[in-house]
Order: structure tokens, then C-alpha cells, then sequence
């Protein structure tokens, strides 16, 4: 159950304040530690600073979204889900200058496999990588304990796919919607794009969820305001109405921001 998860306790964080906070303060101390002798000046020359960190984070995060993509034999999204989860909760703590993204990336893909109990060994798994195969191995095997070790055993990841099918279950059941289904292709958009931003750390999977839906039906311009704040929430309070219906779309507001930001910084 989320609500009582170590997900929920320790990794899911009041708003982006809090992740620039632990983001800078992981940049700082590997300044810190590698600078000491250095004058500020020269710190800057020669250390990336927290925005480049994360910026050149994002770029490795299209990257484990392409390695999911294309890994033989196709991976369960669950899978997909909880990789990100971890990559992204490993360098709000570590700098990408003390651990390279690509070995932290391919080790989180290998801990999620396992922990979703999706089975493979280590040789099919890196027959998916290019280059010296061995060595991969090596390295995956090597920091598959520092990553559980950075993720405070933390292993269990609640994703939004549950839920998604929980409210089209009930959309079917409880509500006017012709044919329920077309919202899919809109659904697995938005969620393939969550995974791109901090989405997963700063709302519920079922927040994430029930912003999919809501963004699937107005791309076929259809509304199910009426489903989510009379079927779904069993007409709430006057006064409780207002921040469910705030709650969403300021998520979806921030999803499309982030991805909006995204493109700018991809183009520059």
C-alpha cells in the first residue's frame, strides 16, 4: 500500500524545492571534497555545477528510456517504472562526477528486473548492451550493492500502471464513457512522459494515474469532471471539491512544463 510505503515516507518529496535542495548539497560536496585546495574560481573551471548535473542527467534518462525500448525480450513497464525510480533517487544524493550515469543507468535497469521479478540472467540481460559484454557484467555486478546501499533498501516501487487499470475498470463500470479504451493511447503518452521529469517523486502513483486519464479524455474532447468529482470521489464537500480539482491540474501543469523545458534545453 502506498499511503504506508517507504516510497511514500522517504521518497516522495513536497515540491522541486526539496530535490534542488538535495541535488545541490550532493554537487557541493563532491566540490568540496575533490576542490579543497582550489579557489572558487577555479572550482568553477574545472567541477560541472548542480544545473549541468541535471541537465546532462536528462540526457541519460532518454537513454535508459531507449535501452528499455529496444531490450530483448520486451520488458514490463513495471519494469520501465521502477528503473527510473531508482536512477532518479540515486543522484539525488550522488553526484554524476563520483559515478558515471551509464553504469548507474544499466544497474538500475538489472535491480529493477529482479525486483519486479521479471527473470533473466545476467548474460541475456547484457547481450542488450553494446560493446565489451564482459565487462559490463563486471561492472553491473559490481554496483548493484552500492545502488541498494543508496537507495537505503528501499526496493519496493508503486508505479501508476495499478492504478490506471483500477479507474478504467471502474470507468467502465461506473460511468457514461463510450468505449473506455481510446483513452489508452493518451494514457501511455503521458506516462512515458512522467518518467521524464520528477513527477514520480513529488505525486502519488494514483495522482499520476488519474492525470493520465484526465489527459487522454481531453485529447478525444471528452470530460469526465463529472466522474472524477461525483462517481469517483462520491461527491465531496464544497470545500474539499476545490483542492482535488487543484491537485490535478496542477500536475498536469507541471508535466507539461517540465516537458516544455525539456525541448527548449535539447535545442539549445
Amino acid at each position: 500500500m502506498f499511503p504506508v510505503s517507504t516510497q511514500k515516507k522517504y521518497w516522495t518529496f513536497v515540491d522541486e524545492t526539496d530535490l534542488i535542495r538535495l541535488r545541490q548539497e550532493a554537487n557541493r560536496k563532491f566540490v568540496l571534497k575533490h576542490g579543497a585546495n582550489m579557489t572558487e574560481e577555479q572550482r568553477k573551471q574545472t567541477f560541472l555545477s548542480a544545473a549541468d548535473e541535471r541537465l546532462l542527467l536528462r540526457q541519460y534518462e532518454l537513454q535508459l528510456r531507449d535501452f528499455c525500448r529496444r531490450f530483448n525480450p520486451p520488458m514490463p513497464r513495471s519494469v520501465i517504472g521502477t528503473a527510473f525510480h531508482y536512477f532518479k533517487r540515486f543522484y539525488l544524493h550522488n553526484s554524476v562526477m563520483d559515478y558515471h550515469p551509464k553504469e548507474i543507468l544499466v544497474t538500475c535497469v538489472y535491480l529493477a528486473c529482479k525486483v519486479e521479478e521479471f527473470n533473466i540472467s545476467i548474460q541475456q540481460f547484457v547481450a542488450n548492451i553494446k560493446g565489451d559484454r564482459e565487462k559490463a557484467s563486471d561492472i553491473i555486478l559490481n554496483d548493484e550493492l552500492l545502488l541498494m546501499q543508496q537507495l537505503n533498501f528501499h526496493l519496493t516501487v508503486h508505479n501508476p500502471y495499478r492504478p490506471v487499470t483500477g479507474l478504467l475498470v471502474d470507468i467502465k463500470t461506473r460511468c457514461s464513457l463510450k468505449d473506455p479504451d481510446r483513452l489508452l493511447p493518451g494514457i501511455e503518452e503521458l506516462l512515458e512522459r512522467t518518467f521524464l521529469t520528477d513527477a514520480c517523486l513529488l505525486y502519488a502513483p494514483s495522482q499520476i494515474a488519474l492525470a493520465a486519464i484526465l489527459h487522454a479524455a481531453s485529447k478525444i474532447q471528452e470530460n469526465l469532471d463529472s466522474y472524477v468529482t461525483e462517481t469517483l470521489f462520491g461527491r465531496p464537500s464544497i470545500d474539499i471539491l476545490p483542492n482535488i480539482i487543484e491537485a490535478v491540474r496542477s500536475e498536469l501543469i507541471y508535466l507539461n512544463c517540465c516537458m516544455c523545458c525539456r525541448r527548449m534545453q535539447l535545442m539549445s
